[in-house]
C-alpha cells in the first residue's frame, strides 16, 4: 500500500480489526519514510452474475427489481422485515455461490419462488401467478392443491431448499 501523503510503497501495519460486523477488516498503517500514520479498509469484492433474459438479451443482476417483486408479492402478509431481509440476503448468496458468470432469469425466479414459498404460501401464489402467466382459475387450483400436498417446512427449514 503505497502512503497517501508521500507516496512511498514502504508502509506497515501497526493493527489490524474486524469491523462492519465482521465484513471489513480496518487496518492502521504508517509510512517507513515520512512516519504518518493512515487508515485503509479491507472488503471482499462480490460479483453477481449477470442476469440473461429470455429473449437472450443480458442485464446486470438487478437486487432493486428482486426486491420489488418479492414486496409486492408479500405486501399485507405477516412477514417480518427481518425476515423478507434475510430472504433476499440467502437469494443473492446462493446466486453467488454458483460461482458462474450468467445465470438464466428463469433461474433467478425459480430462486425467488421457492424463497417465498417458504416465507409466506400466499405470497408464492402472487408471485407464481404473474411469473408463470396463470391464465384461468384452474392453474390457481392446480398450484395450490399441489402446494397442499407438500409437507410443510417446521421452522429453522427455511435454509433447505424442497
Amino acid at each position: 500500500m503505497h502512503c497517501p501523503f508521500c507516496g512511498t510503497h514502504d508502509t506497515k501495519v501497526t493493527d489490524s480489526r474486524l469491523v462492519a460486523e465482521g465484513d471489513q477488516v480496518r487496518r492502521r498503517r504508517q509510512c517507513a519514510e515520512c512516519g504518518e500514520r493512515f487508515t485503509t479498509y479491507e472488503t471482499a469484492e462480490l460479483v453477481m452474475p449477470r442476469v440473461v433474459k429470455s429473449d437472450g438479451s443480458r442485464e446486470s443482476f438487478d437486487e432493486q427489481k428482486m426486491r420489488a417483486g418479492m414486496a409486492r408479492a408479500l405486501e399485507k402478509r405477516p412477514v417480518s422485515v427481518e425476515s423478507f431481509e434475510a430472504a433476499v440476503e440467502r437469494i443473492r448468496q446462493r446466486l453467488r455461490a454458483r460461482g458462474e458468470r450468467e445465470v438464466e432469469a428463469r433461474e433467478v425466479g425459480e430462486e425467488v419462488m421457492g424463497t417465498l414459498q417458504r416465507l409466506d404460501h400466499v405470497a408464492y401464489i402472487r408471485f407464481a401467478s404473474v411469473y408463470r402467466r396463470f391464465q384461468d382459475l384452474d392453474e390457481f387450483r392446480a398450484e395450490i392443491d399441489r402446494l397442499s400436498q407438500e409437507p410443510t417446512l417446521s421452522s429453522g427449514d427455511e435454509d433447505n431448499p424442497r
